[in-house]
């Protein structure tokens, strides 16, 4: 007689991916039971795996196998070496819950078998009745049917979460990773993107926020980072280049931090991600990295200007995401062109690639300049919240560092004007035109209101207007900004 349906090859790849960490334990235990494992010894590993997680403790092969020879059964699994070769056999941890859903669809034609074994079984015996055995067969489907549906969740239900838990946990109140409520440069479970040609400080940026997120620092262009665990940095081109520029920023009291909270990929990928989607999520799981670095974006996909391709990146970014890695993306614009005008303020259309690389972003820094220059400005494309800049940003080439420039910053200006700014002012000053824009204006007042809330400006509301003509609301720096600048 021909074995029950089963799959050991998913068994023993969806136990061993289980082994690299919670967050996996957490996905596949949505899915499957532990009566689905076919085999008897991989029943023992998996309910020893939600023992080890139930306690919130290592589930590697090491902590699995002390578990199991405390209980009596580790010769049952086979032996102290099984677990270890389980740990090394899963091709995919990103591709645990596809595994998953195959023992789980054997095990499912394993209960419809026994279902029509039991049911020829009963038609054979002395007396039967066809109306008893009928109604006990669409017992039996009908609960297996809702079983299919309801045990383990199921692909159906495996990411759904009720609309309060959705409104109030799924970020919609998270602080952002990098910048404030107010000017969120890098929002938590979206990607952030930074765009320029090749030389304008792209890499430099992008360093100076991985080490924020490690801690060595708290800020970068005077906008707070939210600190990490560990950093996943894959130096796709050019990576001995990526090191001497890292380099500048590095002391050796930073030895121990950057040795346990960055790891640094060389070189590139086993494959591009939009031909494997579920490889960004098993690098990071595989690192136990809270984010990724992709420097570039062009050295991880096969090509930029397919849509399709574009999309299937951004099913690869989007899967990371859900596992609750952060995402930085290093890109290039698209090359000038002849007649363009070089002081013309980007937009999403100089990115270049498809759309859909930059739909997918949460966040679209463009760093514009010349290569090597010191001074560079950065636009805000795409914003979460308020847009930041445009910021003229100075860059420490020997140290690798970029500031604000002091001249071009909203609270320096106020703090060297002692009768302050009216919003108009203020925009004529950042876009350089005497009578500026509703845009310009508007940009201007809620720059300078957002200064008051944070308690580096005061306002000084205006008068109405009458036959000479009304006062404009006057902004000055507060005396208690004056006072700790000075």
């Amino acid at each position: 007689m021909a074995q029950p349906p089963h799959d050991t090859d998913a068994e023993q790849a969806v136990l061993g991916a289980c082994m690299h960490g919670h967050s996996v334990i957490d996905e596949v235990r949505q899915i499957l039971d532990a009566s689905d494992f076919y085999r008897p010894a991989h029943e023992t590993i998996w309910r020893a795996l939600l023992t080890l997680r139930g306690e919130d403790k290592p589930t590697d092969p090491i902590a699995v196998n002390d578990l199991l020879t405390g209980q009596g059964d580790i010769n049952r699994v086979g032996g102290l070496v099984y677990a270890h070769q389980l740990y090394g056999y899963t091709p995919s941890v990103g591709s645990a819950a596809h595994y998953a859903e195959i023992v789980r669809n054997k095990a499912s034609l394993r209960r419809l078998r026994e279902h029509g074994i039991r049911t020829v079984q009963r038609a054979m015996e002395p007396g039967a009745d066809p109306d008893e055995i009928r109604s006990g067969v669409e017992s039996d489907i009908r609960a297996e049917r809702e079983r299919a549906l309801a045990s383990g969740q199921g692909r159906l239900s495996r990411f759904i979460i009720d609309g309060w838990r959705f409104v109030t946990e799924t970020g919609a109140d998270t602080e952002p990773l990098w910048g404030t409520r107010e000017q969120t440069a890098w929002s938590s479970g979206e990607s952030l993107m930074i765009v320029g040609a090749p030389g304008v400080g792209k890499t430099t940026l992008a360093h100076q926020v991985v080490f924020a997120r490690l801690g060595i620092g708290d800020s970068v262009l005077d906008m707070p980072v939210a600190p990490g665990k560990r950093v996943l940095y894959l130096a796709l081109d050019r990576y001995k280049q990526i090191a001497r520029a890292m380099a500048r920023r590095v002391q050796p009291e930073h030895e121990q931090r950057l040795r346990d909270g960055l790891v640094v990929w060389q070189g590139p990928l086993p494959a591009t991600l939009d031909k494997e989607p579920d490889l960004l999520a098993d690098l990071a799981a595989a690192h136990q990295a809270d984010t990724i670095v992709i420097d570039s974006l062009k050295d991880a996909m096969s090509t930029l200007v397919d849509d399709a391709l574009a999309n299937a990146y951004n099913n690869a970014r989007q899967r990371a995401i859900r596992n609750e890695v952060e995402i930085i993306e290093l890109h290039h614009q698209r090359k000038a062109t002849e007649n363009a005008p070089r002081a013309q303020k980007p937009t999403l259309d100089r990115v270049y690639g498809s759309t859909w690389l930059t739909s997918g972003a949460g966040s679209v820094l463009f760093v514009s300049g010349e290569a090597g220059d010191l001074a560079v400005t950065l636009h805000h494309l795409k914003n979460p919240t308020g847009e930041i800049g445009p910021l003229k940003l100075i860059h420490n080439h020997e140290r690798g560092i970029t500031t604000v420039d002091p001249e071009c910053d909203p609270a320096q200006i106020l703090r060297q004007r002692p009768d302050g700014l009216t919003v108009r002012e203020l925009a004529a000053l950042q876009s350089g035109e005497t009578s500026p824009d509703r845009a310009a204006t508007e940009k201007a007042r809620r720059i300078l209101d957002r200064l008051v809330k944070t308690g580096l400006a005061v306002k000084a509301e205006g008068a109405a207007g009458g036959t000479g003509g009304g006062q404009q609301a006057r902004y000055r720096a507060s005396v208690r900004h004056i006072g700790a600048v000075s």
